[in-house]
């Protein structure tokens, strides 16, 4: 095939793909009368056959004009003229030639198409801890509408025609409270099932009798749109207790959807939707800014796992916004600007504001400013200005959000683990005896490497549901894009000396330690022989770095075909997509 041609085989494949998945479609509509599944089914094939066509022209049209060999190995950079960045007479022939587009610009279309597609297929409040993710935006956006946001119990107030979300299966009896609210009398939520606790066939027939248009309860909707005052239920999870920032994307959303009297659904959607957008337009400033390793930040963006999360209500998704634009900001200033300004400490110091307290264990990234050297700051005066406004800004925002969290952790002694009533550790227990902690490190990284891997790239999906699977040979082709992606090129040259790439690594390994660690205080009881809790999509936020750091002169590809990589990783997406639908159709 013509090189020019090569973009033609994501669509001619994934069309393959889906004649073959439609049959278990057509089997799973067959098998519980609900023929309408195959519609939805085609339409989603279309789409994807045309948006890697797409995707495929954008990628690989020109690559081997401008976007293959270059000074400093990477991709078109902005502005300066830096590692990894083309000069601009350079750009302005290849511009000149139709060469290949910017990967900041390709992601743009990939991020939303892709993203979109996965917030489609796997429905709301499915993704892992969705359910309470939902509930803290929900209780931000009351706020910001200046309207009662909590019960007297800390519950979030919902309104009435939202609290099906939470009951589908209408397992709980409502009763109205002394302070006017519709709660649940139940007190856990042991047998509730919500929306997208279980992923089924009937999860798709809820979401389409639904409509755009319908509702669960007409007679709230009514009293609402004629005027009279919002009824409101008292919601059966409580929040997440975090920084607010972390929802501020979502709550944009479902205020957005509250004004314009959507129903229930469409508030979902709309506060998934703002979460992906805020998720694509960090990444793209992020591998904008990035001065080198811009390819390896847009495959980790890639996976499905990123997909699946960027597309949800998580709080993930400012972690690793936040996180990929730190690591981009931090190269970019250690490698290409020739000084640092004020604005950039600020900027360093907001994102670490605003991630830091959803995840404590990601503020040894801080770490990555370390690699900016000193005369850039312009003396060791203004660095230590800087580094202590970077650290100021943390640790303000872990005190006002996590400092009761940070004392507990300090001075238990012991305690239960929440939700087996089992005996744990604590942080005084494993002080005393660094023999246990080794040990129980050594244990789990033997015993459960396997299992990290598989769910940082997005194996299972949903709440870890492992009949919602990526098959391992597509688990592999990801892993394997990916060392790819970070392997030197021919005409390369290494922009990360080798202190730098160690420093890196020991970052890298207190954030998978420091997380480890919490979890084996929070979650593991004593009997456990591994440490609980621990799942692999933690490891997503510094993955970049981690990856760009792995570039060395042993490993040299003979052959710069990141852009075809980049393409293989869409089409692998498409076909994930594809194929969880039929699972989900089939699955009664």
């Amino acid at each position: 095939m013509k090189r020019h041609n090569r973009w033609l085989w994501g669509p001619a494949v994934a069309a393959a793909a889906g004649a073959w998945h439609y049959l278990d479609v057509r089997a799973g509509a067959a098998e519980s009368g609900d023929l309408w599944l195959t519609a939805p089914y085609l339409w989603l094939l279309a789409a994807v056959t045309a948006g890697l066509g797409g995707l495929g022209y954008a990628l690989t049209a020109g690559e081997s004009g401008a976007g293959g060999k270059r000074a400093g190995g990477g991709e078109r950079g902005g502005g300066k003229t830096g590692a990894g960045q083309e000069p601009k007479e350079q750009g302005r022939r290849r511009k000149q030639r139709g060469g290949s587009r910017p990967l900041e610009k390709v992601y743009l279309f990939a991020g939303l198409f892709l993203g979109i597609l996965y917030l489609l297929v796997l429905p709301p409040l499915s993704a892992p801890d969705e359910i309470s993710h939902y509930v803290s935006a929900y209780q931000l956006s009351s706020r910001m509408l200046g309207r009662p946001s909590n019960s007297v119990t800390g519950h979030v107030l919902v309104r009435l025609e939202d609290k099906w979300l939470e009951d589908v299966g209408d397992d709980y009896r409502y009763e109205t409270g002394e302070d006017g609210y519709l709660r649940p009398v139940a007190e856990t939520t042991e047998n509730s099932r919500f929306l997208g606790k279980t992923l089924t066939e009937e999860t798709y027939r809820i979401i389409r009798e639904t409509g755009i248009s319908g509702r669960r309860c007409p007679a709230a909707a009514t009293i609402r749109e004629s005027g009279g005052q919002e009824p409101l239920a008292v919601s059966v999870y409580p929040p997440v207790v975090t920084t607010p920032a972390a929802y501020i994307p979502q709550a944009l959303g479902i205020l957005l959807a509250r004004l314009l009297n959507l129903n229930s659904i469409c508030l979902l959607y709309m506060g998934r939707l703002f979460n992906l957008l805020f998720f694509v337009a960090m990444t793209y400033f992020s591998i904008k800014r990035l001065p080198f390793g811009k390819e390896v930040l847009l495959g980790v963006a890639l996976l499905p796992m990123t997909l699946h999360l960027s597309a949800s209500f998580s709080y993930d998704v400012m972690i690793m916004g936040c996180m990929f634009y730190l690591t981009a900001v931090c190269l970019d200033l250690a490698w290409n600007r020739e000084k640092v300004r004020p604005l950039d400490v600020a900027v360093l110091a907001l994102l670490m504001a605003a991630a830091g307290p959803c995840k404590m264990v990601y503020g040894a990234l801080m770490g990555l400013c370390l690699l900016i050297p000193v005369k850039k700051f312009g003396g060791w005066r203004q660095w230590t200005v800087s580094a202590a406004a970077v650290a100021l800004g943390f640790g303000l925002a872990m005190a006002a959000v996590n400092g009761h969290l940070l004392v507990s952790y300090a001075t238990e002694t012991g305690g239960t683990v929440s939700g087996v009533a089992e005996a744990g550790y604590s942080l005084s227990l494993l002080l005393h005896r660094p023999l246990l902690l080794a040990r129980m490190f050594y244990q789990t990284v033997l015993w459960q490497a396997e299992q990290y891997h598989m769910s940082m790239i997005g194996a299972w999906l949903g709440g870890l549901d492992q009949v919602l699977d990526v098959p391992y040979v597509v688990v592999i082709l990801f892993t394997a894009a990916l060392l790819c992606l970070a392997a030197k090129k021919p005409g390369e040259t290494l922009p990360m000396p080798l202190g730098a790439r160690v420093w890196v690594w020991i970052l890298c390994a207190a954030c998978a330690g420091a997380t480890m660690l919490s979890m084996l205080i929070a979650v593991t009881p004593l009997g456990s022989p591994v440490i609980g809790g621990v799942q692999g999509r933690y490891f997503l936020p510094f993955l970049p770095v981690l990856l760009i750091s792995l570039k060395n002169d042993f490993i040299i590809l003979t052959k710069n075909s990141n852009r075809s990589i980049l393409y293989l990783m869409c089409c692998a997406d498409g076909y994930v997509v594809l194929r969880l639908y039929s699972i989900v159709s089939m699955r009664l």
